[in-house]
């Protein structure tokens, strides 16, 4: 088996603060190193969503050490799937990559409480894209 990853994922948002953030630590934890993963934003935030790194870790999954990033040309280049979140026009497109949006409630400014559906939806949603990848991958 090929130590390489099956593919590479970029998760992007506005201030890469909150739903990039969780899709991210989601991807990194269930993949377990099979995926590469990235996330980025459009317009940083200065750190992630507290609320965000609280209902992830009830989900059991670290995000502490995760900090918001610029979005780069090079991190979509280097991407196989980039999957946005309220990004806009702000994201370059590039021919070959597989791009998906996932319109999916922004938990900026919300308590924990309103965060939680948004993780449990964005868990669902990585779970489907590990599927997806296998399947793709293993064709």
């Amino acid at each position: 088996m090929s130590s390489s990853p099956l593919a590479s994922v970029l998760f992007v948002c506005v201030h890469n603060a909150g739903r990039s953030q969780m899709a991210a630590g989601f991807l990194s934890h269930l993949a377990g190193g099979r995926i590469e993963v990235r996330s980025a934003g459009s317009v940083p935030g200065d750190q992630v969503n507290p609320a965000a790194v609280e209902a992830m870790r009830e989900a059991g999954v670290d995000i502490t050490g995760a900090r918001p990033k610029v979005l780069t040309t090079e991190a979509v280049q280097a991407s196989d799937y980039v999957i946005t979140m309220g990004c806009g026009d702000a994201c370059p497109v590039f021919p070959g990559k597989t791009y998906l949006d996932w319109d999916l409630e922004d938990p900026a400014g919300q308590g924990v409480e309103a965060v939680r559906p948004i993780r449990d939806e964005i868990k669902t949603r990585v779970q489907a894209l590990i599927a997806e990848i296998d399947a793709t991958r293993q064709a």
